[in-house]
């Protein structure tokens, strides 16, 4: 954690201990104030009961009426013995109560001397009650009235105040303390237990970073030959590609003090704040060199300046990004403090920031391929009781297109899934639910599903298989259920092969299978439903790309409309003509009326597959490969290395 010495409360501040002191002292004072005022408190009573009771007995002393509106009265010390008097002859601590014993109010004094006059009309000279007449303030109410709200209020702000510091720093912070950094700090009594060995994967990643880590270490094999250590390390791509995991290994490596924090926790409601937290993040980084300093999700603080079509400016923020463009820019060559950030938004990031000299390397992370996510499958199935049939290569082929996160959660599913049925092991069926779930979401067997719609679903999901099964280039289709899943009532799986470059001839047959459904649907039952909403809208999409970004339209020409900086999210207008929007919308309803009548050519050509393919659906609600190749045969030009049931089998 960060050092306290220079963000304790000082001796006599406000710190918790003399809040406490003055809460202590202002509550015995009134507790003192009120047992004193308690035991000069005389019993309420009435004229009636006065006159009758005490008056009448010659019990009474004297009167004393104050203010003309109350009458006090004191009891004779000899009487004071007697039964009825026991509750008011002695005060709070045990001692003789002097009086006054009992008071009752007066309506007027002139009717209370009458009354009192012919009350005592029969009495000797000699045991008649005098009457006093006396003027009092009550000093306690008007203290009371005013202290007990001044009270409140300061404790009120101490309390703000207290809080205040305690979102700034650590506990005991002061008020004073809320521009501190409030960056953990990885030192010798706190190391990452991170280490480059838990990141599987990202070879050409960790041998940048680790060069880094050398030089913090050993920064003399680097400055003899007149090299620059990088002031600043850039972290870019996706969410779950192990960008924070990278950093923490870092730290676990290093061996130097590692500050961590993200960027959210610079901007609070106060302004300044971000700017002075900066600047002593960096203070404390250059009395600790050699040392890093990570920032998690920069963007937060790294966005483009005065943006005006973004509506989004924030002087706040715009303050902290410039308090950190000055402390890295002000940094000596080869000072030992290095600045590591990561982001999966790097199109918004400032340009100013990305220029070398402060972000001097840009690591990109990507979506680990195929010999990465079964090196990341390795590394988290080492805690995992696994059977002896597991297959990591080819777990690692069933799931394209996840990041790290996402085999960590598949891996924690299939043991969930193991434990949930009481083996013993973690088999190859737990991966491929797991993969499902993930995939699909929860299957919801429970849900109501009339025949009828069954039967839709069916159709439709037999129309996606046959068409992917009869085009060429379209991804091999492993699986297909009309089972419900999340939000869906029916899918099929394939296995995507590892592409970097995708030809219009995949894409539009890709448009084709997503169309399928919706054929399906108009050829037997002769009308649209819901069901292929999903499909629409991803059609459309993919259409739109085709047409505006990739530029595969001849109409068109080789023109794109792709904003690969992420500038113009937020702008109010399109970058192209009217007439031209016109023409993208037109080539768009071509493309995918052309898929479509594609889809259901294939269709009618196999209606009595579809038939069949339905039908067994039906009955068995998830088929797998082999499956479809009794009804579809063998795959044209497909050869898979192995069947969905010999994978399940671990044959």
């Amino acid at each position: 954690m960060l050092d306290q010495k220079n963000i304790n409360t000082p001796s006599g501040g406000f710190g918790g201990k003399n809040v406490r002191r003055w809460f202590y002292l202002l509550f015995f004072v009134f507790l003192g104030m009120y047992l004193w005022n308690s035991s000069q408190r005389a019993e309420e009573t009435t004229w009636g009961d006065f006159n009758a009771n005490m008056l009448q007995q010659h019990d009474v002393d004297k009167l004393e009426i104050v203010n003309n509106e109350e009458v006090y009265v004191f009891i004779k010390p000899d009487k004071l013995s007697k039964e009825q008097y026991k509750p008011v002859s002695t005060n709070l601590i045990g001692r003789p109560h002097p009086g006054p014993h009992y008071h009752f109010r007066i309506g007027s004094v002139e009717v209370f001397n009458q009354q009192l006059q012919d009350a005592q009309q029969d009495f000797a000279p000699k045991d008649k009650v005098g009457v006093v007449y006396s003027k009092s303030e009550n000093w306690l109410s008007g203290l009371l009235m005013w202290l007990v709200p001044l009270a409140l209020l300061a404790f009120f702000w101490l309390y703000i105040l207290r809080r205040v510091a305690g979102s700034a720093g650590t506990p005991g912070s002061s008020i004073f303390s809320f521009g501190k950094s409030k960056a953990v700090l990885f030192d010798k009594g706190n190391i990452s237990p991170v280490t480059f060995e838990d990141v599987a994967g990202y070879e050409e990643a960790k041998t940048e970073i680790m060069e880094i880590v050398d030089f913090l270490k050993k920064p003399q094999h680097f400055t003899r030959l007149g090299a620059k250590i990088p002031k600043g390390v850039l972290l870019v791509g996706p969410s779950g590609t192990g960008k924070t995991l990278l950093a923490k290994a870092v730290a676990g490596e290093a061996g130097v003090p590692f500050f961590s924090l993200s960027g959210s926790e610079f901007v609070e409601m106060f302004v300044g704040v971000g700017a002075s937290r900066v600047r002593d993040l960096f203070d404390q980084a250059k009395s600790k060199t050699p040392c890093i300093i990570f920032i998690d999700e920069i963007d937060t603080i790294g966005r483009v300046r005065g943006r005006a079509a973004s509506f989004q400016v924030n002087d706040e923020r715009e303050s902290t990004l410039n308090q950190l463009l000055s402390e890295m820019d002000g940094f000596e060559p080869n000072t030992g403090v290095i600045v590591m950030a990561a982001t999966n938004r790097a199109d918004i990031l400032d340009p100013a920031l990305l220029r070398p000299g402060r972000f001097d390397r840009h690591i990109y992370l990507e979506l680990p391929n195929r010999h990465e996510r079964e090196a990341i499958f390795r590394v988290h199935l080492r805690p995992l009781t696994l059977d002896k049939n597991i297959d990591v290569e080819y777990l690692a082929g069933q799931t394209p297109g996840f990041s790290g996160a996402d085999i960590a959660n598949v891996c924690n599913e299939a043991a969930l899934i193991a434990a949930r049925s009481k083996k013993a092991a973690i088999g190859m069926a737990d991966f491929h639910s797991a993969i499902d779930r993930v995939v699909g979401g929860l299957e919801k067997k429970t849900r109501i599903i009339t025949p009828e719609e069954k039967k839709v679903i069916s159709y439709h999901e037999s129309g996606h298989a046959i068409v992917s099964w009869m085009l060429e280039h379209v991804d091999p289709l492993v699986k297909v259920s009309i089972i419900p899943r999340g939000k869906s009532l029916g899918s099929a799986w394939y296995l995507p092969e590892e592409r970097h470059i995708l030809s219009y001839s995949q894409l539009y047959e890709h448009l084709s299978v997503m169309l399928g459904g919706r054929a399906a649907e108009m050829l037997i039952f002769h009308e649209t439903s819901s069901g292929a909403l999903d499909d629409l809208e991803k059609a459309t999409k993919q259409a739109y790309m085709m047409i505006g970004e990739l530029g595969m339209s001849d109409k068109i020409a080789h023109i794109s409309f792709h904003d690969s900086s992420g500038l113009r999210e937020a702008q109010l207008y399109k970058p192209y003509s009217e007439e031209t929007a016109r023409l993208i919308d037109a080539e768009v309803r071509r493309l995918i009326a052309d898929a479509f009548e594609q889809s259901t050519d294939i269709l009618t050509s196999h209606l009595t597959r579809l038939h069949q393919l339905a039908d067994l659906l039906l009955r068995k609600e998830t088929l797998l490969q082999d499956d479809l190749e009794l009804i579809l045969g063998k795959r044209p030009g497909q050869n898979p290395e192995k069947t969905t049931k010999e994978a399940l089998s671990g044959t």
